[in-house]
């Protein structure tokens, strides 16, 4: 069970969320440079192409989370920052999440490499369409925490990313995006290339509505054991 905060123009109610699917779209950049660049950086460490984009990854439900200390095996791991759909009973919702990846894993298989670790959300949500008619404009941007230095790690507008009305049509076929459903939108290229940080922190700022969701974790690296 997650627990957000709503945030509407008529104030802020709880919701409790169950959710019973996980989709994350891979590969979401609009522009073509964009996509190449995340997928050469991404190379560099190893990770194959894709078949196709964007493409769209299942995970298990189970994997989301909204601690704040998160337990991931190895040092080769990573966060993402992405823009987080939620489709609840009353409609659809914006937050963040951290599309965290095993990136050893990732160069054998993407699809694995995203059932292996959690999914860090965060805990307060905007009614998608209270942000639709200014979508681009949302400014998203992470800082991770490596060698103690924390450092601004992605930084950008949603107007890089494919809106989220083109992601459900794709993914759905033309159908909605069912109710219990989460679906993470997309990332941004890393500033210095993708690796590893003992913390990562992500931010969506709205600059017309002048808010701001904020997460942020703590990783923890559990030893290997041969």
């Amino acid at each position: 069970m997650l627990q957000f905060t709503r945030h509407t123009k008529a104030g802020s109610q709880p919701l409790n969320f169950s959710p019973s699917q996980l989709v994350i779209a891979g590969w979401a950049a609009r522009d073509e440079a964009a996509v190449k660049h995340h997928i050469d950086e991404l190379a560099a460490i190893g990770v194959p192409p894709p078949s196709s984009v964007p493409l769209f990854y299942r995970g298990g439900a189970a994997l989301l989370t909204q601690a704040t200390s998160v337990e991931f095996l190895g040092p080769d791991s990573s966060g993402e920052v992405e823009p987080v759909i939620i489709a609840a009973d009353d409609g659809l919702w914006l937050t963040i999440g951290s599309d965290h990846t095993d990136r050893k894993a990732e160069a054998q298989g993407v699809a694995l490499s995203k059932q292996l670790c959690a999914k860090p959300v965060g805990k307060d949500l905007w009614r998608l369409d209270d942000v639709a008619a200014h979508w681009d404009q949302l400014e998203l941007r992470a800082y991770a925490t490596i060698g103690g230095s924390r450092q601004l790690y992605q930084d950008g507008r949603l107007a890089t990313l494919r809106p989220p009305s083109d992601l459900m049509t794709r993914y759905g076929q033309g159908k909605p995006l069912a109710v219990g459903s989460v679906m993470f939108g997309g990332t941004l290229g890393a500033i210095g290339g993708v690796r590893p940080a003992s913390r990562f922190e992500m931010e969506l700022h709205d600059p017309v509505l002048g808010r701001s969701i904020k997460h942020g974790y703590d990783v923890i690296e559990l030893p290997v054991i041969a």
